[in-house]
């Protein structure tokens, strides 16, 4: 089995647990790819510098960073650079053979570059350039199987590499939820996406409301109706993860002693292949042959 661990960067996520937790896991045989967030970080690191984070809203609604090019500069610093190697240090001390890698080792994580994004503004929308951002289209899996296969844990961290319309690649962020959905599905992966809550709830304010799992369609329309603020990025990754042949994605909370253990368990809110109305058409053709 192999299992992708996305730990999020919120200053509310504690990752000494999952850290103990992919260590027990290599121990007993298991492949474990380990990927993060950071935006808190970068967004610290801006404000150091004196300048102010850039967030835009799509016409669609969905709330993402802008990467302009000074950011990109922060973003190169902080998510390779401080918080990969913090996480490979965490990993060496727990007994782990940890490698990090960015997304661009290797082509690791390729796609286009987007340096215009549609946006709204005042109710406006317009388009706004200089951005430094991409959507994964490609994940070198073979890469990332060459190193497991040395028996050692690969730490993945964005930037993705970014393809020029002109030609040639640069650095450009990409979401980390969704490059951790692209890796778990190239490499057909349990997906376990570790936040500060214990799942996806009916209610955001209401943890008794958490949705165990979504096997069908129907459910799955519950999960995207209910997910809201952050928790909208984690099931459109969750989507593309299933879309891409992941086994399964579980989103749960990193604050516990046993974090993945406990997820692949059944904590936190499962999603099945199931959810896709595609494969729910394969199944009901299945059973009524």
């Amino acid at each position: 089995m192999t299992v992708v661990v996305k730990i999020g960067g919120a200053r509310a996520v504690d990752p000494e647990g999952a850290l103990a937790d992919v260590a027990s896991l290599v121990e007993d045989g298991e492949d474990v790819v380990l990927t993060h967030g950071g935006s808190t970080a970068v967004d610290e690191t801006l404000e150091e510098l004196g300048e102010d984070p850039t967030y835009v809203e799509t016409p669609g609604g969905v709330v993402g960073r802008f990467t302009d090019e000074d950011t990109m500069d922060v973003f190169k610093m902080v998510m390779p650079g401080k918080l990969n190697t913090d996480l490979v240090e965490s990993l060496h001390n727990e007994g782990v053979d940890a490698v990090g890698l960015s997304g661009t080792d290797g082509k690791l994580l390729r796609g286009k570059r987007k340096s215009a994004v549609r946006v709204k503004e005042d109710g406006k929308k317009k388009i706004k350039r200089g951005d430094h951002s991409g959507k994964i289209e490609s994940v070198n899996s073979d890469l990332l199987e060459t190193v497991l296969a040395g028996g050692y844990t690969p730490v993945v961290s964005v930037p993705m590499l970014g393809e020029e319309k002109s030609g040639g690649y640069t650095a450009v962020n990409a979401d980390a939820d969704r490059a951790a959905a692209a890796i778990a599905g190239a490499l057909e992966a349990d997906l376990v996406v570790l936040t500060d809550v214990s799942g996806i709830y009916e209610d955001p304010d209401d943890e008794s409301t958490k949705i165990e799992a979504a096997t069908t369609p129907a459910d799955f329309e519950t999960v995207k109706a209910a997910a809201e603020g952050f928790m909208t990025k984690k099931v459109m990754a969750a989507e593309e993860a299933l879309e891409g042949g992941a086994s399964s994605v579980i989103v749960a909370t990193a604050n516990a002693d046993e974090p993945i253990t406990s997820a692949l368990a059944g904590e936190g809110t499962t999603l099945e292949p199931g959810v896709l109305a595609e494969n729910a058409d394969e199944t009901a053709q299945e059973a009524a042959e």
